[in-house]
């Protein structure tokens, strides 16, 4: 038997492309009456950055909380344009919006313990095998560390989200 989906974690990288696959947890939300948790991980600065330069540790801090606002505000505007298209209110299935500073892949791993998320749903570019294999990718390595089911979805091109979005 296949248990109840309660809660899904929708992390997102708030590009555009990344809003297609908000329909897909929004559908799944309406579907199994879930609630969905947005997350959106924000890289840290490397440290040689940091104190380096212009940068600094205390600067970073300062802008934490305009940051946080900026992206709560394209979730909404994100939010939004999916409402619109799809004639129902997504604040309704959301229960929480986090932004975390840290590597995305860890950042999610810990939302989903945290929040008491039964599955994750992660837009993937569809990378190349020379940039999969170098560099990684977020979505196969959540998929690989996790216990809870992920749906991948592949974003389309740019021109099929300009008519989503």
């Amino acid at each position: 038997m296949i248990p109840q989906i309660k809660k899904i974690l929708f992390a997102t990288d708030l590009s555009e492309n990344s809003a297609y696959a908000f329909y897909y947890a929004i559908h799944m939300a309406k579907r199994d009456e879930a609630k969905i948790v947005i997350l959106h991980a924000i890289e840290p600065l490397p440290p040689m950055l940091i104190t380096f330069g212009d940068f600094s540790h205390q600067v970073t801090k300062d802008r934490w909380e305009d940051t946080v606002k900026k992206f709560k505000e394209r979730i909404q505007d994100i939010s939004v344009k999916v409402d619109a298209r799809m004639g129902i209110s997504s604040v309704d299935l959301v229960s929480n919006i986090l932004i975390r500073l840290g590597n995305p892949v860890q950042e999610i791993l810990k939302a989903v313990d945290e929040e008491g998320c039964d599955v994750i749903v992660l837009g993937t570019h569809g990378k190349g095998f020379l940039e999969q294999t170098f560099l990684g990718s977020v979505s196969s390595s959540v998929l690989l560390r996790t216990r809870k089911p992920v749906f991948l979805v592949p974003l389309p091109s740019e021109n099929i989200t300009n008519d989503l979005i």
